[in-house]
């Protein structure tokens, strides 16, 4: 028997239009060629954007608010070198629209964000960056 050895592409191409993300780090991310090094919201279309939050006991309800305004159907949000956790009081706008929320480190939200996104899911990843 003769095997051949046959390769696997493990990512999704880019689709067009979309807002993957190719690097990320402790320090900020790349999306589709420009780094952001500050507290980024990288929705699946549409423009990136800084959000206007340094430190995680800085959040408020308010930060999770302004998410619903894309219309995502699923917020990843990326809370730092560490898994945290937003109280539950600050997610009631996304709760209220029926969106759905999953907090882990951000390393680990950039990879869940590109899967989803892979899949054509309308997701967003806010991800904090503290300096």
């Amino acid at each position: 028997m003769t095997w051949e050895l046959t390769s696997l592409k493990l990512h999704a191409e880019r689709i067009e239009g979309t807002n993957a993300i190719a690097r990320h780090g402790k320090d900020g991310v790349v999306v589709n060629g420009v780094t952001h090094t500050t507290s980024v919201v990288v929705p699946w279309q549409g423009p990136v954007a800084t959000w206007p939050v340094q430190r995680f006991d800085q959040l408020s309800a308010a930060h999770f608010a302004e998410l619903v305004l894309h219309e995502p159907e699923l917020v990843i949000f990326g809370s730092g070198l560490k898994m945290r956790f937003a109280p539950p009081s600050y997610l009631r706008a996304l709760i209220e629209k029926g969106i759905g929320f999953e907090s882990m480190d951000t390393a680990a939200a950039c990879r869940t964000y590109n899967v989803l996104l892979a899949e054509g899911r309308s997701v967003l990843a806010a991800l904090l960056f503290e300096h």
